[in-house]
């Protein structure tokens, strides 16, 4: 199952690369954020404003792991969305994190046999399932909900356009609802999840406008379709309503 644990795969070279990318090669500013990070933490580095871009294009100083560059550009796309939540940011880069492994977006747990490639198939078998594969199937619709409205918005606007597939909104309907099982659901009291589920659900919308936003510049930054302009246009409108 995914946890809120990316910032935790996070390591000490990676601490290093920031430091060194944040200072820009000024001793006293090296200084400076050694002693912050020792104060405040290392969220105080990650949180810096032009950190996402300095990973990007790093080159010289080394490349960051997939665990920084990932929680990093999460968890700015989030603030710059209006979401200032680190358990839910390390909860949702874990998630793309986890899913862009070979076939894992497509299974409830990483070892599961089964695979779930629609939905629908999901809900059917949460209707009928109990227990803690029940949990873990709510779970799931709400993050495959996520995971393909969020960083595949283009392939369900084309779907939708060409083959009368379901839209955004179905995503989302069908997310909120795993995320709301799920956080219903005993485990995940158990498991301190309740809370971080409800928040999904809650927030459901704008994360995948946040994801989006992410996904259209860093992943598919070509795409220049009339589908992509009205998603874009739609979303900033019923966000700023």
């Amino acid at each position: 199952m995914i946890l809120a644990n990316l910032r935790e795969r996070i390591c000490a070279t990676d601490v290093e690369l920031v430091i060194q990318l944040l200072s820009r090669g000024d001793v006293a500013h090296r200084g400076d954020l050694l002693r912050m990070a020792a104060e405040h933490g290392i969220d105080s580095l990650l949180d810096a404003a032009e950190l996402p871009e300095l990973l990007r294009t790093a080159q010289s100083l080394g490349q960051p792991t997939a665990a920084l560059f990932i929680y990093v550009t999460v968890r700015h796309a989030l603030r710059a969305s209006g979401i200032d939540d680190r358990r839910l940011s390390d909860y949702l880069g874990a998630l793309v994190f986890e899913f862009g492994l070979r076939e894992r977006a497509h299974r409830i747990s990483r070892f599961d046999d089964a695979q779930y490639r629609y939905l629908t198939d999901l809900v059917a078998d949460i209707a009928a399932a109990a227990g803690r594969r029940g949990f873990l199937l709510a779970a799931h619709l709400g993050n495959f909900s996520l995971w393909m409205a969020g960083v595949f918005p283009d392939h369900i606007t084309a779907r939708e356009e060409r083959r009368g597939g379901p839209g955004l909104r179905y995503f989302e309907e069908l997310g909120m609802r795993g995320f709301r099982l799920a956080a219903s659901h005993r485990l995940a009291e158990q498991l301190d999840l309740a809370g971080l589920y409800s928040r999904a659900a809650e927030s459901f919308s704008a994360i995948r406008v946040a994801l989006n936003r992410l996904s259209d510049r860093l992943l598919f930054p070509h795409v220049n379709t009339p589908g992509r302009l009205l998603r874009q246009g739609g979303d900033e409108f019923r966000l700023q309503g």
